[in-house]
């Protein structure tokens, strides 16, 4: 089967992309996706549509405080994503400005700290900050919230931007479908005997970049971060000795395992990812995946119709949005499970 970008679209009321999380995070819908069948739930009753002797796995990271404004030497404004911490005092960045900064020029950030540009490194840029870059990036920076919310981070942010389990900083957007957990519904699933396992993948910058090519052959994703520790990898060992399932929250999830099982078996430890997964990938250890409504013609998107079916996914997004569910990181939820192998 032959797809094009087209093949990833559809249309979607602006009024329906969710500008702020709800008051408690499991009051979210859940859209449970049972091949052509659809069953409109709440989030809060997660525990039961999983199992004893599941495996839930989460993605651990942490959202940085990556955006940055500020000026060039000459005074024109610059706005700064970062990308990834490189080491110490150096990181990658998408870099917004009238004119490109050359390399060895210096930008002023937040009225605050001096930054100097290295040089270009593909749709990056190398920069080198004056001190400890992740901790001035923490202290100065603001939380990039999703191009597609249309306001500026708030204080409620600091908190609802990140999932209650998040510990390991690095991403520069949150694993949203895990913004939908608290601590009384974590007490619920184990209550039913489910388990929980990490895992982290950190989110660049990269991730609200569009597909920019019709034959989807021919695009190349970002590169990310992640480490499947051996306690993960131990615990879906045993969830499949005892016949329970692997439940992903968040394609970010999803894309750690997954990556780690390309050569077969899983590779435990740190590594990084540019899997692009599109309709006929062989998913080999996920068997749910939890996780919000993503974009038209966005890798994401092709990523659950590869899960879950072409046809199927075309019908649950015309389905949640007659019944009028919240879209994108702020939003509902969809419960979906892996198409049989045909």
């Amino acid at each position: 089967m032959s797809l094009t970008l087209a093949d990833f679209d559809y249309a979607l009321p602006a009024e329906l992309i969710a500008q702020a999380p709800l008051p408690q995070r499991s009051a979210s819908r859940l859209l449970v996706v049972e091949g052509e069948r659809h069953k409109d739930g709440n989030f809060v009753d997660l525990p039961l549509w999983l199992r004893a002797g599941d495996l839930l796995v989460l993605n651990d990271s942490r959202v940085l405080h990556a955006r940055l404004l500020g000026h060039k030497e000459s005074g024109g404004r610059v706005e700064i994503l970062v990308e990834r911490l490189l080491d110490h005092a150096t990181a990658l960045a998408q870099l917004r400005a009238s004119k490109p900064p050359q390399p060895g020029s210096r930008l002023r950030l937040e009225d605050a700290l001096d930054v100097e540009v290295l040089g270009r490194e593909g749709e990056f840029y190398r920069l080198r900050f004056s001190g400890d870059a992740a901790e001035l990036i923490e202290r100065y920076g603001r939380l990039p919230l999703p191009p597609y919310i249309s306001r500026a981070a708030q204080a409620p942010d600091e908190e609802r931007y990140q999932t209650v389990y998040a510990r390991e900083k690095g991403s520069v957007a949150a694993p949203t479908a895990g913004l939908h957990f608290d601590g009384d519904l974590f007490s619920r699933l184990r209550g039913k005997d489910v388990e929980i396992a990490h895992v982290t993948l950190h989110v660049g910058a990269g991730t609200f970049q569009p597909v920019r090519v019709s034959d989807l052959a021919q695009h190349r994703m970002h590169t990310e971060r992640y480490l499947l520790p051996q306690a993960t990898a131990d615990a879906i060992a045993a969830t499949r000795a005892r016949g329970g399932r692997i439940v992903a929250v968040g394609t970010t999830s999803l894309r750690v395992l997954e990556s780690a099982a390309l050569g077969g078996g899983l590779k435990v430890g740190a590594g990084e990812t540019a899997l692009f997964v599109t309709p006929g990938f062989e998913f080999r250890i996920v068997d749910i995946l939890i996780t919000n409504f993503h974009l038209p013609k966005s890798t994401l998107l092709m990523l659950v119709a590869a899960f879950a079916g072409m046809e199927e996914i075309r019908a649950a997004y015309q389905h949640a949005i007659a019944a009028r569910y919240r879209f994108f990181s702020y939003g509902d939820a969809m419960l979906l499970r892996r198409r049989p192998r045909e």
